[in-house]
């Protein structure tokens, strides 16, 4: 199999090397899946808001939709699953979430890999302008400044009338003390399903990854990029998104879901 990878506006053979009998993507989707479902327990019912409103801009046409931090390409499955005519960009740095993420999808999006951390990554998608933009869980990773940077860029990045949809950890300004005890009930819950066995966490998964032979050696790339490990996480309020979408240049900016001290933010370009 030779998955395409685009860097800058030049394409190049497979970052992953590998056949498709090297490398099972449908266990390691499912492995990841279940990883993360232990921090996020209506994951999918928050990815499927996002498609929600992904469909309400679009007209019936089918999206042309860029998976910003894609990683294993959760949301590029999912948009595949749901918009099959659907034209996908996926966009991580993480060489191992791509192998996973170019093996499942199989052609059927372009994968990308850029740094959202400069703001060069736009010089590396093959499109100029997407229907909608799409990421959970993975922006917290950036610092204030970048993120506020990378918002307008998302604008530029979007047709008129294109979307934006970010799901990930915001709590609300007005419950402090609930949001609290929220996060320490999931905290303890999570971590009585690790010590029971039921699923694995985020080191572990990894572990298992590094112990892979064909994933191995993208794991140690991976360590070479982030020597110790993402910046710190970075969970400001709700409302700071939405501050930063409105500043960003967004013409309609609020909250379409939320569960718990997590929510999904939309702005409409």
């Amino acid at each position: 199999m030779c998955n395409k990878v685009w860097t800058g506006a030049v394409q190049v053979t497979s970052l992953i090397g590998m056949s498709p009998y090297t490398l099972d993507p449908s266990a390691w989707q499912e492995s990841w899946d279940r990883q993360q479902e232990a921090y996020l327990p209506d994951r999918e019912h928050r990815l499927a808001t996002m498609l929600d409103a992904v469909d309400a801009v679009l007209d019936g046409r089918p999206p042309r939709l860029l998976d910003l931090a894609g990683g294993t390409g959760t949301i590029s499955l999912r948009t595949l699953a749901r918009f099959p005519d659907a034209e996908v960009t996926l966009v991580d740095l993480d060489p191992a979430l791509l192998a996973i993420a170019g093996a499942s999808l199989a052609g059927r999006a372009t994968i990308v890999t850029a740094d959202l951390a400069t703001a060069g990554w736009r010089s590396a998608l093959p499109h100029s302008e997407y229907d909608a933009v799409l990421t959970a869980t993975a922006l917290h990773w950036l610092p204030a400044d970048r993120l506020r940077a990378l918002y307008a860029e998302l604008r530029d990045v979007l047709r008129p009338g294109g979307i934006f949809v970010n799901a990930d950890h915001m709590p609300d300004d007005t419950l402090p003390e609930l949001t609290k005890r929220l996060l320490d009930r999931s905290r303890d819950r999570r971590n009585a399903r690790y010590a029971a066995g039921a699923v694995l966490s985020w080191s572990d998964w990894w572990e298992r990854a590094a112990a892979d032979p064909t994933l191995a050696p993208l794991v140690a790339q991976r360590h070479a990029i982030y020597p110790t490990g993402h910046s710190p996480e970075w969970n400001p309020p709700v409302s700071w998104h939405l501050a930063a979408l409105t500043e960003a240049g967004f013409g309609e900016v609020g909250t379409v879901w939320r569960g718990g001290p997590d929510a999904a933010v939309a702005a409409v370009r």
